[in-house]
């Protein structure tokens, strides 16, 4: 457990290093596990919460202002939403938006 562990760090670290995968794709990827309880794994969800993956990442960011600001209302993302910044929300739009749905 502990070999693949490492091996896995490595090849992270390695693709990293190499350009396979940009800090800000990794920045959404982290902040997007806030959103899986709800959308889904990567953004596709199997309950009755809206699929988020493939969406435009100027509809995310919007919808996601829209929550915050109160414009668009709903209980749960509004308050969900009041905790990301402007960098974290286009980060999250950036990750949902190269998702396949």
């Amino acid at each position: 457990m502990k070999h693949s562990a490492v091996g896995m760090f490595v090849a992270l670290v390695l693709a990293f290093a190499h350009g396979g995968i940009h800090a800000e794709d990794m920045r959404g990827r982290d902040l997007a596990t806030t959103c899986s309880g709800c959308h889904g794994t990567l953004g596709r969800s199997a309950s009755g919460m809206p699929t988020i993956a493939g969406l435009d990442q100027a509809y995310i960011v919007k919808q996601m202002k829209d929550f915050k600001s109160g414009a668009r209302s709903a209980t749960v993302m509004q308050q969900i939403a009041k905790g990301f910044n402007d960098e974290q929300i286009d980060a999250l739009a950036a990750y949902f938006s190269v998702q396949k749905n």
